[in-house]
């Protein structure tokens, strides 16, 4: 099935979505909220199923045109926000451009950050700073969202707990993350909100691409309406998101409405394109000696999406604009 939620006070209302994403329905005497149905998830996720199965069929009462500039993120805002580095290739190149080896325990022991989840950008919101020096840069990336994760969970185990599937745009500051982290405590201000996709789907929804706990298909980025990158989420994918939930729960539980990103999606093949301005800008250090490419600026445009294998829209867009911050 495929959930939204519509703009309403912080945590907007849920909605049921149709397949094509042309209409939806109210799912608010299900649970009024994502987080509430995520809460709940044993006993409102039927009842959102059947809801969604009626609305495929155009027999759900009250159902109307869905309007995705009318969405916030699934979640507008989050318990965590725990994002991962699973694709090594855009490791690799991060410090191959800087002269560096990749340690040996990369390979086995995932890369993961918490970042800011108390507000969300919504998935066409404007991207708004205070200055284009900061390096902003866009991350296209899948994410997942589990409902209770126990603490000290096995791989293995905690796939079922992946209730939701989703696309990201995680934000970074480039201009602010080496002195953030030559400070040895991790990103604060050089990661701020992130947008998520419109919709978020379970995982029967992407039948077999979806497999392994991974997303085997191509992820769309456009900058300023030309195509940047195409990679497949489900290539060069070092840790699945099993193995991401696992990682982030050694030490912690993981309360219902936690998102897990997967990493800036990276491809060997450099045919794919990139997810990112900083991985384009270190491949063109590595052959050119320097890089051409430029971090966004005011006005740039920003578009994420993911297609299936007819064409269709599964998520629904990230579509952003680059702003200046007005106070």
């Amino acid at each position: 099935m495929k959930l939204a939620s519509l703009k309403n006070g912080r945590d907007g209302s849920l909605i049921v979505v149709s397949r094509y994403l042309t209409r939806a329905v109210f799912a608010t005497s299900i649970a009024p909220t994502m987080q509430a149905a995520l809460d709940d998830w044993e006993n409102c996720a039927p009842k959102l199923h059947n809801l969604y199965i009626d609305l495929c069929r155009n027999s759900a009462e009250d159902s109307f045109a869905l309007d995705q500039t009318k969405l916030t993120s699934p979640l507008p805002r989050a318990y965590q926000w725990l994002d991962g580095s699973a694709y090594l290739n855009h490791v690799e190149l991060v410090r191959k451009a800087r002269g560096a080896e990749m340690p040996k325990e990369f390979l086995t022991d995932p890369l993961m950050y918490q970042g800011c989840s108390d507000s969300f950008l919504g998935p066409t919101e404007d991207i708004a700073m205070a200055s284009e020096d900061y390096g902003v840069d866009f991350e296209s990336e899948v994410a997942v969202i589990t409902d209770d994760v126990p603490m000290g969970i096995s791989a293995d185990k905690a796939a079922k707990h992946i209730k939701l599937v989703l696309l990201v745009n995680d934000v970074s500051l480039r201009g602010l993350i080496p002195n953030e982290l030559g400070k040895g405590f991790g990103f604060v201000v050089s990661k701020p909100a992130s947008a998520f996709s419109p919709i978020a789907i379970t995982p029967d929804e992407l039948g077999p691409s979806w497999q392994g706990a991974k997303l085997h298909l191509p992820l769309r980025t456009l900058l300023n309406g030309e195509l940047f990158g195409e990679p497949n989420a489900g290539v060069d994918m070092q840790f699945s998101f099993a193995e991401l939930l696992s990682h982030g729960a050694k030490t912690r539980k993981l309360c219902a409405g936690t998102i897990v990103g997967s990493g800036t999606i990276s491809n060997r093949d450099r045919t794919k394109g990139s997810s990112c301005l900083a991985e384009k800008r270190m491949i063109e250090t590595i052959e050119q000696g320097k890089p051409v490419t430029s971090f966004m600026r005011f006005g740039d445009r920003v578009k994420i999406e993911m297609l299936d294998n007819d064409g269709h829209s599964i998520f629904g867009a990230i579509d952003q604009k680059l702003v200046p911050y007005k106070a």
